[in-house]
């Protein structure tokens, strides 16, 4: 069997589609956990109309793409379809911690309206693990590294 080989360019990167409410999670991320905003756009501010299906009437003020910093890491935000429905299954995001308080301050912020998954405890890899799903769906795996 032949394996395809990767391109050493590529990259993978965490886009998330927030189907409408996506200025509400960029506000919760910066205040839950210091994200910071490195470019936002507006349907409206685009200088291409948008494609239709993409935007419907009275969502020009909508996110068309927003791009966040966690850390050193980016994560890409958009609003999407704007349909309010957002749906985030199969995947969660971690986020390491640097100590058990980081640990409790950024899955308490997290669980903010959100539904806790798995408790933070200590685990076999871990001396600090939980999951749990924000207030968008958004599941996130908090671990302090061993």
């Amino acid at each position: 069997m032949n394996t395809p080989k990767t391109a050493h360019s590529a990259r993978v990167e965490t886009y998330l589609f927030f189907d409408g409410r996506c200025e509400e999670a960029i506000e919760f991320y910066r205040r839950a956990l210091g994200a910071e905003v490195n470019m936002m756009m507006r349907f409206e501010d685009s200088p291409e109309p948008p494609q239709p299906g993409m935007c419907p009437p009275g969502s020009e003020n909508k996110i068309m793409h927003a791009t966040l910093r966690f850390g050193d890491t980016i994560v890409m935000a958009s609003d999407g379809r704007c349909a309010g429905k957002p749906a985030f299954e199969g995947f969660a995001l971690s986020l390491a911690a640097a100590n058990a308080a980081e640990a409790d301050r950024l899955f308490a912020a997290l669980a903010d309206g959100g539904q806790v998954q798995m408790p933070l405890a200590k685990t076999f890899f871990s001396p600090r693990f939980g999951m749990v799903a924000d207030r968008f769906g958004v599941s996130w795996m908090i671990i302090v590294p061993a």
